[in-house]
């Protein structure tokens, strides 16, 4: 994530006021209309490294467990339960308001596969509804980069960790927010990360298990 919005999108309980409205989302296979609201991130829009990322990390795998960290509205979710929709897809975010347009949007669209949570870490989650045996093939993120560095890396830390095995991680990050500094950091601790592209001011990193590169 490379936005703020007022009332700070990264609150469980965003305190300004709410504000509705639609945006549309349109990629080469997929067209959808999705509720967002104020307080919650790029809620006018949807954001150019959230797109980028659904254009150019590899498609979800077919079936298992799939994670969208930080997800906001559903943007991404919602696109990867569309390509994916006998995978299972978890779409979390520390936002209630976030977590609740998400759910709403999948709804409204018939995507059943997802399941809208709240939470910033797994176990928080876990409170919430996400199932404790989890593990991921496939984590897709347009992470929380204003929370700080040691958040984002406790963040990014706890949910790399429930990597299926063989399951790899898509991040996309504004380079000037610090987008090669992060892919040193997590190939120094033990998750090798490689840029898969580059384009309009935004790295999408691919993240893999320890011992997988």
């Amino acid at each position: 994530m490379d936005g703020t919005t007022p009332g700070q999108y990264f609150e469980p309980e965003p305190t300004v006021a709410s504000r509705r409205r639609t945006v549309r989302l349109t990629l080469p296979d997929v067209s959808m209309e999705l509720v967002t609201d104020s307080g919650v991130f790029s809620g006018d829009r949807v954001d150019a490294g959230t797109k980028l990322l659904l254009l150019e990390a590899p498609d979800p795998p077919p079936t298992g467990d799939l994670l969208d960290l930080g997800c906001g509205y559903g943007p991404i979710a919602l696109t990867l339960a569309h390509r994916s929709p006998a995978a299972t897809l978890w779409a979390v975010d520390v936002n209630e308001r976030a977590v609740a347009l998400c759910a709403e949007n999948a709804r409204a669209l018939g995507r059943s596969n997802v399941r809208a949570i709240a939470g910033a870490t797994p176990e928080a989650a876990a409170a919430n509804g996400l199932a404790p045996e989890v593990r991921f093939a496939a984590i897709y993120s347009n992470p929380p980069i204003h929370i700080g560095k040691p958040a984002l890396h406790q963040l990014l830390a706890g949910w790399l960790a429930l990597l299926a095995p063989g399951g790899v991680a898509h991040l996309v990050i504004q380079k000037h927010l610090g987008s090669d500094s992060l892919a040193r950091w997590l190939t120094e601790a033990g998750w090798p990360t490689t840029r898969l592209a580059s384009r309009s001011g935004y790295r999408i990193l691919t993240v893999s298990q320890p011992g997988t590169a």
